[in-house]
């Protein structure tokens, strides 16, 4: 159980993400240092892929356990457990990089539906989305429709794949209340797997680049017989509740 030293959320910002399915969290999540030595760990990595786009950089922990430091640190811990409770695990990691000038659109989608079948519920899987590089409506920033994170499961649609990073979209969104998650790097966001969300694409000339840490709380189960052989879950703060398997463990 954690002592909550370093910042965490209030119950006022607990209740606003309950109610939202979201949180910005406008503050330097890690220190200038500890920062410093992620980012160069991305520029490490996207330098082994070729500067390809993000689909080339899913789950870098699995190859370069530096990121371990990061995504099992009280930092990110503490301020997830008022979100998920004080039995964590660790589901996955993503570093997303929109190019300047070409990087593509995010379509409209939930998490969730991209990883339907593969854990046993989704109402309480947060991502903690954390700026690389400044992220604003210029660069492709994301977006989200507040409240719509109570059913994680839309009706899809086929998109160009030229112009989008994933194939299909969520039917009929009215993006009008969209919340644009504009950050200064360092900082981050929080949200629930299933709420709507998605980015423009970035035609400024300025990358805009972060790194998704997500969670799940150890009640759920992880399925393993839908999950790829190769994949792996960590136990990061207390204890499993529902019979998982943890790398770590």
């Amino acid at each position: 159980m954690s002592t909550q030293t370093n910042p965490s959320l209030s119950k006022e910002e607990v209740t606003f993400y309950e109610e939202n399915g979201y949180y910005l969290y406008k503050k330097p999540l890690f220190s200038q240092e500890k920062q410093q030595e992620l980012k160069q760990i991305f520029e490490e990595q996207w330098e082994l892929v070729g500067r390809k786009l993000n689909s080339e950089l899913d789950t870098p922990h699995f190859r370069d356990e530096r990121l371990l430091k990061f995504l099992l640190s009280d930092e990110v811990l503490d301020l997830v457990e008022p979100l998920l409770g004080p039995n964590i695990a660790l589901w996955s990691s993503h570093f997303i990089c929109k190019e300047p000038f070409i990087g593509k659109q995010t379509p409209w989608h939930e998490d969730s539906a991209y990883w339907n079948g593969r854990l046993s519920r989704f109402d309480k899987l947060v991502t903690v989305w954390l700026a690389i590089d400044r992220s604003s409506e210029e660069n492709g920033c994301m977006r989200v429709i507040p409240g719509t994170h109570n059913n994680g499961f839309s009706e899809y649609e086929a998109v160009d794949k030229d112009e989008n990073i994933f194939a299909t979209e969520i039917k009929k969104v009215d993006d009008a209340n969209a919340v644009y998650f504009e950050l200064e790097a360092g900082e981050c966001s929080l949200h629930d797997s299933r709420i709507m969300h998605g980015a423009k694409p970035n035609t400024s000339p300025y990358r805009r680049c972060g790194y998704t840490m997500r969670y799940f709380a150890t009640d759920a189960k992880y399925i393993e017989e839908k999950n790829s052989p190769d994949f792996k879950i960590w136990l990061a703060r207390g204890i499993d509740l529902a019979g998982n398997r943890y790398e770590n463990a």
